[in-house]
């Protein structure tokens, strides 16, 4: 019961994220016309996403091996703490994650985005698009409410390194957080482009998500080396390993993003590397994704 709760969750966030590509280029194209109604679709996405991390959360606490994902990252002697936890233990249920920050980020967007506005409608078709790709995963490749028969009376549990320190509750959400929020410069970097806009509104638009982004990014970072010094026992807090690498890449073109960024808005350089780099800097944030 629970997972079928999970996949209509992640059906309507995917239907909705589809809703919202169609009626954002829909309104792009006629001027900004329609945009205001894009809440429709945002509030599915969000509500859709919700009711997709609600069911795994349930399904761990509810100790339901029915599902393959909770069989293989959880078991009933698991403190109550790292059973939470482990709704991002794994591939699938971290990508679950990603669809709900995004998801939130999307709603975020949405308030600034009024009727008229061209670029805001186009930003939020391009976040859809996303979405479309990462709730279509839950569908399919990585479903995480997959079911198991017969019915196990008891799981594998997580890799003992993701149940032996309190930052399994922070530095995944924090580094998620900075990673997802760098869709949203992208999306208006994109949006720029196909409507011709060469001008520095998408950056001044962009700059508060951006710095935000960056912080939680900074930050995820900053607590993975700590967390590797903790529990790995490396001898140090940095040892190039390839999860390591991955969020420290997007970083590194993140922050050159912010100030180059700071170059075009006061002397109008830089526009052409500034589109390189959010498009890196994003693509970077995907490869993260599935390399942690």
């Amino acid at each position: 019961m629970i997972g079928y709760l999970g996949v209509v969750g992640v059906a309507l966030a995917l239907a909705s994220a589809v809703a919202l590509v169609v009626e954002g280029f829909r309104a792009f194209v006629r001027g900004g016309a329609g945009a205001g109604r894009l809440r429709i679709p945002v509030r599915g996405l969000l509500l859709g996403a919700v009711i997709a991390m609600g069911a795994l959360e349930l399904a761990l606490l509810t100790d339901d091996f029915s599902l393959r994902y909770v069989a293989e990252n959880h078991t009933r002697s698991t403190p109550l703490f790292f059973t939470i936890t482990a709704a991002w233990a794994a591939l699938e249920g971290s990508i679950v994650l990603w669809g709900l920050v995004l998801a939130g980020y999307a709603a975020w967007i949405r308030h600034s985005v009024t009727e008229g506005d061209r670029i805001g409608a186009a930003a939020l078709a391009v976040i859809g698009i996303v979405g479309v790709f990462f709730f279509g995963l839950m569908l399919t490749a990585a479903n995480p409410f997959t079911t198991l028969s017969p019915v196990p009376l008891d799981g594998s549990g997580a890799n003992p390194l993701l149940q032996n320190h309190i930052l399994m509750a922070v530095h995944p959400p924090m580094l998620y957080l900075g990673l997802v929020g760098m869709t949203v410069p992208f999306a208006f970097a994109i949006a720029a482009l196909v409507a011709g806009d060469g001008s520095t509104a998408w950056l001044e638009r962009t700059r508060r998500w951006t710095l935000v982004a960056w912080t939680f990014l900074t930050l995820g970072v900053l607590l993975g080396g700590w967390w590797s010094y903790e529990v790995l026992g490396w001898g140090g807090y940095w040892a190039w390993d390839p999860v390591e690498n991955a969020s420290f890449l997007p970083w590194l073109t993140a922050t050159a993003f912010v100030h180059s960024a700071v170059v075009q808005r006061r002397r109008g350089m830089l526009q052409a590397w500034n589109v390189v780099l959010v498009i890196g800097t994003f693509s970077l944030t995907i490869l993260a994704t599935f390399l942690t």
